[in-house]
Order: C-alpha cells, then sequence, then structure tokens
C-alpha cells in the first residue's frame, strides 16, 4: 500500500547462495516467522482461564490474527466489527460479474512479508505476481512525462535519463544511510548489527524529510531538479514518490531496507480472503476447544457490532459497550481500529492510556488513498498496433492525474479489470468530492491523451468501482506515514504491548494494527503488532511464553526501538 521502489538496478545484486531479504524491521528486528513456526508454539494460559472471553476489536488483518492465536491457546475472542470483515483489505466484486474483483485497499504484498506469508500458506490462499511496472508479469510499461511518452518492456528499454534518476537514489541511500550494510545485516538476521546501524541513524536522520534527505544528498544535487521531479513523478515499480516527499525519511527507509517495495503478489480471487479464512478456519490440536472449533463458530457466525464505548467498571474489568446498547466486561481488551477511532467514534475512558500515549495516537499522520476500478470485456491491451509492433495500452505512469494505471489480467476467456487510477495524499484528494462515473470519464479522458486512438471506453462493461479511504468513518485514511520528529510517537504505540512499567489501571487493553507497527500499510505490520497483543494478553492474564521459543516481549529490551531521550 506504499508508494514505489526503484529500477532493479539500484539494489546490490544477490546470488542464489544469499539468504533472502525478509521484513525484519530495524527498529525491533525480531523475527516473527520463526516465532510463528516453533514447534512449541506462542505460549499458554493457566487451564483454570480456558474460555476467558477477550475483546478484540476491528476485524482486519490484526484484529483476526490477533484473535486466531488466542483461541488456540483455550481463550473465547469476542470479535467486534463496525462494517465488514476485512478491514482495509477489502476486495469488491463487479456486480455483473461477482467472480471478478478489485482490491480496493491492500493489493500488493512484498514476499518478504514473511509472518504474512505463514497466514497465506497456512490457509492454502493462491497468490500471483503483481504487475507492477517493469516487473516480469508486466508485458509493458509507459511512462509518461511532460507530454514525452516513454515505452519499455524491460527497464533496458528506457532512455539514460531515468537510468540516471535510478543511480542517483541508489547512491543516496547508500552514502546517506548505508543501505547496501543494512541489507547485508538483515539477510544474515544479524540483530546486533542492524541495531548498532539504525541506532546510529536515528538521531541524524529522524527529523528529516524524505525530500530534504534526496535534495541534500551529492548524488541528487549532482544530478539536478529534473532528476528528482522524475522520481517524485513516476518513481519505478509501483508509482511515484512525491506523495511521500513530506513524510519522515525513516519511513522510506524501513521500506527500501526490507525490500517491501518490490516482489510483489496478489492474492488471487482477492486480498479480503485471507481475514475471511482466518475467520472461518478451524485449527487442530487447539488448547481447550475441540477440533471443529473457528472464530465463525464461537460467534454463531457474526462478529459483534460496533463498539460505541470502552470504560473500566467497579471491578477492574473493561465494560465494551456496542452502538444499540449490548455491554460486556472482559479482563482484557485490544483494539486492531484505526487508532484516531478511539478519541473521534469510540467514547473511550482517557484514564485507560498515559497523557504521552494519547499524544501519540493524536498526532498520527494518515495518508490519503483514492482508487478507481474498471471491468473490461478482455483483456485488450494485449493488441498489437500493428503501425508500432506494440501494445495498444501499457502499464502507465504518469504526471496527469491518473498518475498510475494497472492492468489486471483474469486469464482466457474472463472479464479484465482496470485500475485506471492509483492515488495518495493531494492526488487523492482531487477526486474526492467526485462520483464513479465523473471520475472514470476523467481518468479515461487523461489516458486518450497518452493513447490516442486506443477507445478503452467501448471494452468498459459495468459500473465503475471506487474508493477514497479518507471518506470512510471507520478508516479516515489510508493508512498512516510519520512525518518528521514523529519517531518518539511511534515508540510509544509499538511498545505499548508491554506493560510491566504501567501503572495496574492503565494495564490489560492493548494497541494492535499496521498503523501502530514500524510499517504501517503493509500487511506485515498488521500481523506482527496482532501477535505483539497476543503476548500482552497472555502475560497479563498469567501465561508463559515457551523457554524455547521467547516472545516479541521477552525480547523486547534488548531488541526494541532506542529513546531519543
Amino acid at each position: 500500500m506504499t508508494t514505489a521502489t526503484e529500477l532493479p538496478a539500484t539494489t546490490p545484486a544477490s546470488t542464489p547462495a544469499e539468504a533472502p531479504i525478509t521484513m525484519l524491521n530495524p527498529d525491533f528486528p525480531f523475527s516473527y516467522d520463526h516465532y510463528l513456526a516453533h514447534p512449541d508454539g506462542l505460549g499458554s494460559v493457566p487451564p483454570e482461564l480456558y474460555g476467558t472471553e477477550v475483546a478484540v476489536v476491528g476485524a482486519g488483518l490484526s484484529g483476526l490474527v490477533t484473535a486466531y492465536e488466542l483461541m488456540k491457546l483455550g481463550l473465547r475472542p469476542v470479535v467486534y466489527e463496525a462494517d465488514q470483515i476485512g478491514g482495509r483489505l477489502r476486495t469488491a466484486s463487479f456486480p455483473s460479474a461477482p467472480g471478478i474483483v478489485a482490491d480496493l485497499g491492500g493489493m500488493r504484498f512484498p514476499v518478504s512479508g514473511k509472518a504474512f506469508y505463514h497466514y497465506v500458506d497456512l490457509l492454502g490462499l493462491d497468490t500471483q505476481e503483481f504487475p507492477n511496472p517493469l516487473a516480469p508479469a508486466t508485458s509493458s510499461t509507459v511512462i509518461e512525462l511532460a507530454g514525452q511518452k516513454y515505452y519499455a518492456e524491460t527497464a533496458a528499454d528506457l532512455p539514460p535519463f531515468f537510468l540516471e534518476v535510478a543511480d542517483a537514489w541508489k547512491a543516496a541511500v547508500n552514502d546517506g544511510a548505508r543501505f547496501a550494510e543494512m541489507q547485508e545485516a538483515i539477510r544474515a538476521r544479524d540483530t546486533a548489527r542492524i541495531k548498532e546501524l539504525w541506532n546510529a541513524l536515528l538521531p541524524e536522520l529522524d527529523e528529516q524529510t524524505f525530500y530534504g534527505f534526496i535534495a541534500g544528498s551529492d548524488s541528487f544535487k549532482q544530478a539536478g531538479f529534473a532528476h528528482r521531479e522524475a522520481f517524485g513523478q513516476v518513481g519505478f515499480g509501483t508509482g511515484g514518490w512525491d506523495t511521500d516527499f513530506p513524510n519522515s525519511i525513516l519511513e522510506i527507509l524501513r521500506v527500501v531496507y526490507t525490500d517491501a517495495d518490490d516482489q510483489h503478489r496478489l492474492i488471487a480471487g482477492g486480498a479480503q480472503r485471507l481475514p475471511e479464512a482466518l475467520w472461518e478456519h478451524a485449527p487442530s490440536g487447539m488448547a481447550h476447544w475441540p477440533d471443529g472449533t473457528s472464530l465463525a463458530s464461537l460467534h454463531a457466525g457474526a462478529p459483534r457490532g460496533a463498539v460505541e464505548r470502552i470504560a473500566r467498571d467497579g471491578s477492574g474489568d473493561f465494560r465494551i459497550r456496542e452502538r444499540w446498547g449490548r455491554e460486556s466486561a472482559y479482563p482484557a481488551v485490544v483494539t486492531t481500529c484505526q487508532s484516531w477511532l478511539l478519541s473521534t467514534r469510540i467514547h473511550t475512558d482517557e484514564t485507560l492510556f498515559p497523557a504521552e500515549l494519547w499524544t501519540a495516537i493524536e498526532r498520527s499522520h494518515y495518508m490519503q488513498s483514492s482508487k478507481t476500478f474498471v471491468m473490461v470485456d478482455r483483456p485488450f491491451w494485449k493488441d498489437i498496433d500493428p503501425e508500432t509492433g506494440r501494445e495498444v495500452l501499457s502499464m502507465t505512469l504518469t504526471d496527469r492525474l491518473n498518475r498510475a494505471t494497472y492492468l489486471l489480467d483474469n486469464g482466457p476467456d474472463q472479464p479484465a479489470v482496470i485500475l485506471l487510477s492509483y492515488t495518495w495524499n493531494d492526488d487523492a484528494l482531487k477526486w474526492l468530492s467526485l462520483d464513479a462515473d465523473q471520475r472514470a470519464e476523467l481518468m479515461l479522458h487523461s489516458l486518450e491523451q497518452i493513447y490516442p486512438g486506443v477507445d478503452i471506453a467501448s471494452h468498459i462493461v459495468g459500473q465503475p468501482i471506487t474508493v477514497s479511504w479518507e471518506a470512510d468513518p471507520n478508516f479516515m485514511g489510508a493508512f498512516k506515514a510519520n512525518l518528521p520528529g514523529h519517531y518518539r510517537y511511534q515508540q510509544r504505540l509499538f511498545t505499548h504491548f508491554k506493560q510491566d512499567g504501567l501503572p495496574a489501571e492503565q494495564r490489560g487493553i492493548f494497541l494492535a494494527g499496521d498503523d501502530v507497527s514500524f510499517t504501517a500499510g503493509w500487511a506485515e505490520g498488521a500481523v506482527t503488532t496482532g501477535l505483539n497483543a497476543v503476548w500482552g494478553v497472555v502475560n497479563h492474564l498469567g501465561g508463559r511464553t515457551p523457554a524455547g521459543n521467547p516472545g516479541p516481549g521477552e525480547l523486547l529490551p534488548e531488541l526494541g526501538p532506542i529513546a531519543l531521550d
């Protein structure tokens, strides 16, 4: 769900013998994939607590990972959901062809996200390479800037100017952020080296914007403004970088160090299949619960409704009231909703969190995001123009309103899908007041300027599907992206799951979700913070972690984010 990658030439070449890059985040390089795969499991609770109810607010990926793992340990998660299962892994079907889908939120998932793929593999979901610009699955890419159009089937087909841009970015992150050294440490899972490198960079870079970082680099200074402009407008791989320019450079480094911007795959049938499958899956060998038990069966098929209030009652338990008045009490609560909701739509007792944590919640910065899809009768873009010998339509990166247009082939004899436009921040706000038809008309007009004579509209079947995440009252944005100086806020949010330093009246309620993670915008962060919350709940209830499989709470003092003050 983030913005861009670079040309393959911008990262050091790897050999087959090298270990893969993983999303081993430098702020907390804990191997969640190893933790999940360990035969001793994630922990246990005292048998007398089997069946104890724990509230989980939000049925997105983080909430369902949390609930699923708590269920396996013998607890009884009670999931609350204001809208639909899936959160920002939301898949829409075209009404006239229900099997043809559009992923409105998360749609492409880096193979470096090993904890995410643990659940994809566990649930037997099929994945396919996502057709990013210049990716092997993309037969052709067009970059159009300032009215100049460049057609490429591989990166080598681009003019030297674009290779210069890629080389300038490669030099900038190596000179200013020790990119190659960090990737070497991540490959080796050398946590001591990762922390040594990252902890030295944090004080230098915390208050620097992404744009300030590249503009101040020797390589981009030498290259000139045109190279910075092109890098921002089209980037390479998944789109332009300029909507991220005001954000902290730390956010960008976390992405590129861990190859989160490269080698993406999609989930066949739509991303929402993953949370839906977690909801329905019945794991074997659970503590307490018999085989055949699933989250769906524990909830009689449907989660509880929208939460209106969270507070403590006289007994010290958490009392949750739903929108229509039903109340229940719990010894522990995990909130996985967008964190702003705890102050805007859910009446949350202020005493449940320290004042500095409320500050971190309120100061969080969210990215707007808009998508508009159309279904077409066939993947006509594969037709060859007899005059040029090229495909009539390509995956497109442009400085026009669309910014990025993706072509999604569903196979022979199936309708195809065009993601006419995928935009963020200011570019997304340009679409906010327009309905789906108005958006599609403007997007088609832009594409007509790039592909004169190609009648895209004549292939469209049915109605466009669109989303503006900032207009959804349950999300108010697509994902979080920290601004300069926000590292301290993120540190507070991420480490809140380890509560031994908190007063008793502030323990037992845990934050999770990708916006609590240091990799906001990526499903990996939703998974890993859900696992943090599971550790927190087990610890709070008097459970334990296996000696041979220490959890995130045990290793947080050693590997966790440092304090800058």
